[in-house]
């Protein structure tokens, strides 16, 4: 059966585990034989925006260059998955429209848990004032208004996210699910009856 394209769009404030449930989903979907590519802040900023600094218009840019490469990779029939702070509704917004398939996880947790997890104090910074236009403290963060999953990272291990993030691609037939049975074309079942019978086995 022929991979539906789809980006899983990863968003949240610094520390609520975009990037590690992104990765358990890349492992569990590449295990499903899946084409998947991974798309953060950190791969992005090495190549493709590099020349692009942390002001609001440069993020802007950043997430609109990641846009058109999701865009691209999903028409080709593969499963994206970014993860990007992406804190404005109206660019989310645009992604979306953007791009043909497209679901949202919304990735939280409490400030005060924000700030335990950050080891290099940069949520403290913030609050002191030494970074400027750091998201959530002295720029906004838009929390998304209906995101196809919501995730509580402080409530919740990152097996039991990424089994919820499994169960909506499943339901909205973008994933497989385990155990299920391929469903050939009739070309296709054609296609392998001629093969097995070239081989001697019909």
């Amino acid at each position: 059966m022929e991979q539906k394209g789809v980006t899983i769009w990863f968003t949240g404030m610094s520390g609520t585990g975009k990037t590690a449930l992104a990765i358990r989903l890349e492992e569990e979907l590449r295990g499903r034989g899946l084409k998947v590519e991974r798309l953060d802040g950190d791969i992005v900023r090495q190549s493709l925006t590099r020349d692009l600094g942390f002001s609001k218009e440069d993020r802007d840019k950043n997430i609109e260059r990641v846009t058109f490469v999701a865009k691209l990779l999903t028409r080709n029939g593969v499963a994206v998955l970014c993860s990007f702070i992406s804190p404005y509704r109206r660019v989310r917004a645009n992604v979306r429209r953007e791009v043909e398939n497209f679901v949202e996880v919304y990735c939280h947790a409490p400030l005060e848990t924000l700030i335990e997890r950050d080891v290099k104090g940069l949520y403290k910074k913030a609050i002191a004032g030494e970074i400027e236009n750091f998201t959530g403290i002295s720029d906004p963060y838009e929390v998304p208004e209906s995101p196809e999953v919501m995730i509580d990272s402080s409530t919740e291990t990152v097996e039991e996210s990424l089994a919820r993030v499994l169960g909506t691609l499943e339901a909205l037939g973008y994933v497989p699910s385990v155990g299920q049975e391929t469903v050939y074309s009739a070309d296709e079942e054609a296609e392998i009856e001629a093969r097995l019978a070239a081989l001697g086995y019909l």
